[in-house]
């Protein structure tokens, strides 16, 4: 898998198919609706649809297409396709919230889609054509609302927008959710696994319940880029705002200096002086006037046209033309001061030499002036003819290729950003998401999960070609290593539990070995316990608490209830009568003795042995004799303040003492001994554990024979 998942064919063909489809569902309806003469665009339903099955990326590539397709019959469409494209990555957005399903949300969204597509785009069409109404759909619109309300154009044109693109989104929104709705769920887990796009995310939370990631890599990755995008393209704008200046400039003076020249050939230089004194009573004078003003008008760019002679004592006006606005221009004759900004050139044109052209901003505005020397037949300059080029042409021209240069700049680089997005979650952040997801649940508890998981892992098989690949071969090694490593120690603990088992059993063994009239009293008392606990377990008594590892517990903690006899003198243990109330009380003893046996052997060990367990031998040891009436020793607790390991030993404790042979009695028949049990329970027994002995007690009483084999 060295390619990308996206460049296998079934995932391809998916991933083509998506975007050619919901290309054609932006181009086909709208050009129904152009055709049919409907006000309203619809042409943005596949880029919406294809951000709600695929994410950003292909929303941006079926928005970006759809315009650059437009564009060939209608240029400026292009410039429109930043629209589009943030519509789509929008839509994705939507998606992953949920916006497509709640009412409320969807009158939002329709909403924004509406200030993208309306607003934003009257914004951008004030900027490339000016405050004009438009052509478009929504052109009646804003001159009614201009006409009835007073608004200014601009401000009319923007609500027009604003409210038939909120009326085409009504529309759009509509369709994409019933299409969707249409989609088979196959074809919509498809998709959004080609594009690694989840439609409905699930946050990921450690055990303790908080978030698994608080700061995404991947949101990281487009923080950067994004500000990588506009730091360039704020560069890029301004250094092509600069250089278009300089061209817009230089295309302007080359304009005037046309104009100029053009101009210099209609004015008669031999009558300079002639024109100057009689204007236009001179013979010829309004012919050239009217030819310089067919010239000037021929320059659209052009502002003003005039021919002067410099003197010391200022300017002399041998023609000056009318504005197009009307503005009356100077005289022949009239002199006219010279404007601060010349003052730096005086004395090239005073000397008759060519000067560059002047960029001033005064009482005739913000223009550039190209002068130009009109010589006579001997070649001395007589006066100066004049172009002025509004500079407020130039910055029109300007913002126009601003915006366009940013319109395309930045749809062009969102569609380059989600490729390059695309490519570092698919290359980094996802391999990266599912080793750190098989890692979050790996299992180490026990072996067969731990296989699973491992499998798991080497499923992955990621292959990126890089360090992502080498970071996977390094876990998946100390997965495995690990693995290897707790199954030794599982084993190391299993024999040295095994041992601890059989080391303890062999003490009570030898402390039981003693006391003559026992026999395996352990041992059954023992098996007992487990059984009464299952059963307790299976009736669904003491929940709470009961489980197979409490029940494990009980287990092995059974043998050592008795361990305390060790401090019982062997006379009083084999006693065959009677004990005296002295004896009786050394016998009573064994419980704490027990206890402090356990408790040294906890101490001593320094938490190498498995405290729960001591602490149920412990418990067990120090309470099997209380009972449950409160009469019983060595604290006289009652009810349920004793342990339920206890409770439970006291009763297959008592019941194995009873069918017992011992020294000072013959054993009693099952059926004395259970009346013996039943009537004890709420006095000496916990009735709960007694009820659940009874569904047991003639079982495991027939059992004893084979038990006795066994141990």
């Amino acid at each position: 898998m060295k390619l990308l998942s996206i460049l296998k064919s079934k995932d391809l063909h998916y991933a083509v198919a998506l975007i050619a489809i919901a290309f054609l569902v932006n181009i086909i309806p709208s050009k129904i609706a152009i055709a049919l003469g409907i006000p309203v665009f619809i042409d943005s339903i596949g880029t919406i649809l294809a951000g709600m099955l695929g994410g950003t990326l292909p929303a941006v590539i079926v928005g970006f297409c759809s315009n650059a397709f437009n564009s060939i019959s209608d240029l400026p469409t292009l410039y429109y396709g930043i629209i589009s494209i943030l519509i789509g990555a929008m839509a994705a957005i939507f998606q992953q919230k949920g916006y497509f399903r709640t009412l409320p949300k969807i009158i939002v969204m329709v909403l924004m889609f509406a200030i993208l597509g309306g607003v934003l785009g009257s914004v951008l069409t004030y900027f490339l054509y000016g405050y004009d109404f438009g052509e478009g759909v929504s052109a009646p619109f804003a001159i009614g609302i201009h006409e009835h309300l007073g608004l200014s154009k601009f401000t009319s044109q923007l609500v027009a927008d604003f409210i038939i693109d909120v009326i085409d989104k009504i529309f759009v929104v509509a369709a994409v959710i019933i299409t969707y709705h249409k989609i088979p769920l196959h074809i919509k887990t498809h998709c959004s696994r080609v594009f690694l796009f989840d439609p409905n995310p699930v946050a990921q939370l450690e055990a303790d319940g908080t978030r698994a990631i608080k700061h995404s890599l991947l949101r990281r990755v487009v923080v950067i880029v994004i500000t990588a995008e506009i730091l360039l393209g704020v560069l890029a704008s301004i250094t092509g705002f600069v250089l278009y200046r300089q061209q817009s400039i230089e295309k302007f003076t080359d304009i005037a200096h046309g104009l100029t020249e053009a101009a210099s050939v209609a004015v008669d230089t031999e009558r300079i002086d002639e024109f100057i004194e009689k204007g236009r009573k001179a013979e010829g004078y309004i012919d050239i006037e009217q030819k310089l003003y067919k010239m000037r008008d021929g320059f659209p760019q052009a502002l003003y046209l005039y021919v002067y002679r410099i003197q010391p004592d200022g300017c002399h006006v041998v023609f000056d033309l009318d504005t197009k606005e009307g503005e009356k221009a100077s005289q022949p004759g009239d002199l006219i001061d010279f404007d601060p900004s010349f003052e730096p050139f005086l004395p090239q044109l005073l000397k008759g030499e060519p000067i560059e052209p002047i960029i001033s901003d005064d009482q005739y505005g913000w223009l550039l002036t190209v002068y130009k020397p009109l010589k006579n037949s001997s070649g001395k300059t007589v006066a100066y003819i004049a172009a002025d080029i509004s500079m407020g042409e130039i910055i029109t021209d300007q913002a126009e290729f601003f915006i366009k240069l940013l319109s395309m700049f930045f749809g062009v680089s969102i569609l380059i950003m989600s490729i390059m997005l695309e490519f570092v979650n698919r290359r980094i952040v996802h391999p990266v998401n599912r080793m750190a997801s098989a890692a979050i649940h790996f299992a180490y508890n026990m072996e067969q999960d731990r296989a699973n998981d491992m499998h798991e892992i080497k499923s992955l098989n990621i292959h990126t070609s890089d360090e992502i690949e080498h970071l996977y071969k390094a876990f998946t090694k100390t997965c495995m290593d690990s693995i290897g490593f707790i199954n030794r120690l599982e084993a190391a603990a299993e024999r040295i539990q095994h041992m601890q088992d059989e080391i303890i059993i062999n003490f009570a063994e030898m402390v039981e070995a003693r006391d003559t009239s026992t026999g395996n009293h352990i041992k059954k008392t023992a098996f007992y316990v487990e059984a009464i606990a299952r059963e307790l377990l299976k009736e669904g008594k003491y929940s709470d608490v009961l489980d197979e590892k409490y029940i494990e517990k009980l287990k092995r903690s059974a043998p050592l209830h008795d361990i305390g006899k060790i401090a019982v003198s062997d006379l009083i243990l084999n006693k065959p009568g009677k004990l005296t109330d002295d004896e009786f009380a050394i016998m009573k003893s064994h419980t704490t003795e027990g206890t402090n046996i356990l408790a040294k052997i906890e101490a001593n060990t320094n938490d190498t042995m498995d405290y729960n367990y001591l602490k149920e031998s412990m418990e067990m040891a120090h309470y099997h004799h209380e009972k449950w009436d409160g009469t019983g020793y060595p604290t006289g607790i009652k009810g349920e303040e004793i342990p339920l390991s206890a409770r439970i030993m006291a009763v297959a404790d008592v019941f194995d003492a009873l069918v017992a042979e011992r020294v000072y009695k013959k054993p009693f028949t099952y059926e004395k001994a259970m009346a013996i049990i039943t009537e004890g329970a709420g006095k000496h027994f916990d009735p709960t554990v007694v009820e659940a002995f009874c569904h047991i007690s003639e079982k495991l009483y027939a059992e004893r024979t084979t038990l006795n084999n066994k141990v």
